[in-house]
């Protein structure tokens, strides 16, 4: 069973999220992106530029894109594929994924890294029951009542990237109400956020263990109109250097009409 995106009626609604952000360190900006998700009733898409192409990926240097695609089953989203290049002064890279239900069949990282001894490998075992990062950043309300409620908050999430496998755990903190400039004005969940590396990294790094100490990561999370599925609206990481944030400017988010069944 997949984690963090909880099963509900078999009747699913359909959904269009295009949302900007803007990321900032210690309150200086630096750098933009935007998200294009699409829900229907037995698939999604999403599609990012810039850093959101997961909730822990927003604030690298460079510039990237990101997709994913899955199926939706009985209310869950399940990745069937997924891409994210990032480009930065030093070099460009490629992530690819092939997933079915759950298990990361194919991976690849182009170019191929160099093999570091300290890194922990990564196992068969890691590849399986995990989401990929861009649909692990969404959250899905259980039942058929209101979405934005402490229970969606109580969720986790095993993520794969490509290179690294690790948890994600939320949990409630509160309820607040935020407004873009261009879309969504109203209550916004807020999940305090967990994380916890796995497999695939290099256990003395400095951002492995600074980032899986912190106690005061927040995310908020609003719902895209017609379902049940929650997105980020804002990321509170805080640093050494100040708070890092990623905040939506634009949150347009629209339900669709359902599409009508064929008939002979």
């Amino acid at each position: 069973m997949l984690l963090g995106l909880a099963a509900a009626a078999p009747a699913q609604a359909q959904g269009r999220l295009e949302a900007k952000y803007e990321a900032s360190l210690a309150g200086i900006a630096v750098g933009k992106g935007g998200w294009v998700i699409e829900i229907g009733d037995d698939q999604y898409n999403a599609v990012s530029s810039g850093g959101t192409s997961g909730l822990l990926k927003a604030f690298a240097g460079g510039s990237g894109t990101g997709a994913s695609n899955g199926r939706v089953v009985a209310g869950s989203l399940v990745p069937s594929g997924y891409v994210a290049t990032t480009v930065s002064a030093k070099k460009a890279e490629t992530i690819r994924m092939t997933l079915t239900s759950g298990y990361v069949k194919e991976f690849s990282i182009e170019p191929e890294p160099p093999v570091d001894p300290e890194r922990l490998a990564i196992t068969d075992a890691h590849r399986r029951n995990v989401l990929d990062p861009m649909t692990g950043s969404l959250i899905r309300a259980a039942g058929s009542g209101e979405v934005l409620t402490a229970d969606s908050c109580r969720t986790g999430m095993s993520i794969f990237d490509g290179r690294m496998r690790y948890d994600l755990k939320l949990d409630y903190k509160r309820m607040e109400t935020v407004k873009a400039e261009k879309g969504y004005h109203g209550p916004a969940l807020v999940c305090a956020l967990y994380f916890t590396p796995v497999a695939g990294y290099i256990p003395d790094r400095a951002a492995i263990k600074y980032l899986a100490a912190q106690r005061n990561m927040e995310v908020w999370f609003a719902p895209i109109a017609g379902t049940r599925v929650l997105v980020p609206f804002k990321v509170t990481v805080p640093t050494p250097l100040g708070s890092a944030m990623l905040e939506a400017v634009e949150f347009v988010t629209t339900a669709t009409p359902r599409t009508a069944a064929k008939t002979n």
